[in-house]
């Protein structure tokens, strides 16, 4: 498959996955669990929709955790990190292009990703029967801790299904998508849940808030990641390694 197709698989993937998930959590009133949701589905629908054309990566971290395992260039790599990125700015941007439509002034957090007490004050997310606040106010090491363990966890699957010796593979997206499900669930009080740079800087760069600045604190959603899927492609290709010894 020539390069140029993957990347407009990736950019087009990437658009995807930032405009169904945080267009939910923008627009729909599900709750968490339907965010979590949403960001599965749109991972199951172009799992199988463009898998076949760029694998449908649609996170520089898993990029990365490929190319650490040894299953891409580094070209590759780099290529696959500017449609991402591109894709999920596209996306941002035609968000705030539909909030404004909507009628709505400064766009808040704009599901950005966030830590700490200002993040989640800026949320204004509060339990309607206790008054609780709906977001933790986690630390930022706590926080880096939550996103490199979770994106450890999902590049660990994301490379255990799409392994050549995997006897099922074509069900790979779903247990893929449903991953990501469990991962939304368990950190989007955290963080707002994102193991994905270019989804957490898609719409960092269009969230305006008086009290909160989610460009200040993007750093830690592009670098724990990175952590977490690097760790991943070592380990796997250990665990890997050993597989084929025994055989």
């Amino acid at each position: 498959m020539k390069i140029s197709n993957k990347f407009f698989a990736e950019l087009f993937g990437t658009f995807v996955l930032v405009f169904g998930g945080c267009g939910t959590a923008l627009f729909g009133n599900v709750g968490f669990l339907g965010v979590a949701i949403a960001f599965g589905l749109t991972v199951v629908a172009m799992a199988y929709g463009i898998g076949h054309i760029s694998g449908a990566h649609l996170n520089p971290a898993v990029s990365f955790g490929v190319f650490v395992n040894g299953r891409m260039t580094f070209k590759e790599m780099i290529v696959y990190w500017l449609a991402q990125f591109i894709g999920g700015i596209i996306a941002g941007a035609l968000l705030l292009v539909i909030w404004k439509a909507t009628g709505n002034g400064d766009t808040g957090v704009f599901a950005a990703n966030g830590f700490d007490a200002a993040f989640q004050k800026a949320t204004g997310a509060v339990d309607p029967h206790t008054g609780a606040p709906m977001y933790a106010a986690i630390n930022m090491w706590g926080a880096f801790l939550v996103e490199a363990l979770l994106t450890f966890v999902f590049l660990m699957v994301i490379l255990g299904v799409t392994d050549s010796r995997h006897a099922n593979g074509k069900f790979g997206g779903l247990a893929i998508g449903l991953t990501l499900v469990l991962i939304h669930l368990i950190s989007i009080p955290l963080t707002n849940t994102s193991v994905n740079p270019a989804r957490s800087l898609g719409v960092a760069l269009f969230s305006k808030c008086a009290t909160w600045n989610a460009m200040s604190q993007v750093w830690l959603f592009i670098v724990a990641p990175l952590v977490g899927a690097l760790l991943a492609g070592l380990v796997y290709k250990c665990l890997g390694g050993c597989c084929k010894k025994e055989k």
